[in-house]
């Protein structure tokens, strides 16, 4: 049986697991880079980070299925975001 690969969907967990994983993955990658965000931008970091982390994992040859596959995945992801995200941020002026 193949995974469900639709657009709005993780592999594996559905619609209401990925708002899930995006929350948890994208809280955890918040407090990982001392940032700090409200929740809807908790998940958007953390669903754009499953797509990130999940193109990753394939390129490199990772497989993962689940919930804690895609929370691992996605958390990843999202920590990768958030780092090139303040990479390219001009420094403040204090």
């Amino acid at each position: 049986m193949e995974p469900d690969l639709a657009i709005m969907s993780m592999p594996g967990v559905g619609f209401i697991g990925m708002l899930l994983i995006g929350f948890l993955a994208g809280y955890i990658a918040e407090k990982t880079m001392n940032r700090d965000h409200g929740v809807l931008t908790n998940i958007l970091v953390g669903i754009a980070g499953s797509f990130v982390g999940g193109t990753v994992a394939s390129v490199v040859g990772i497989e993962f299925y689940g919930f804690l596959g895609n929370l691992v995945v996605a958390t990843a992801g999202a920590i990768l975001i958030l780092w090139l995200f303040g990479r390219s941020e001009k420094p403040r002026a204090r």
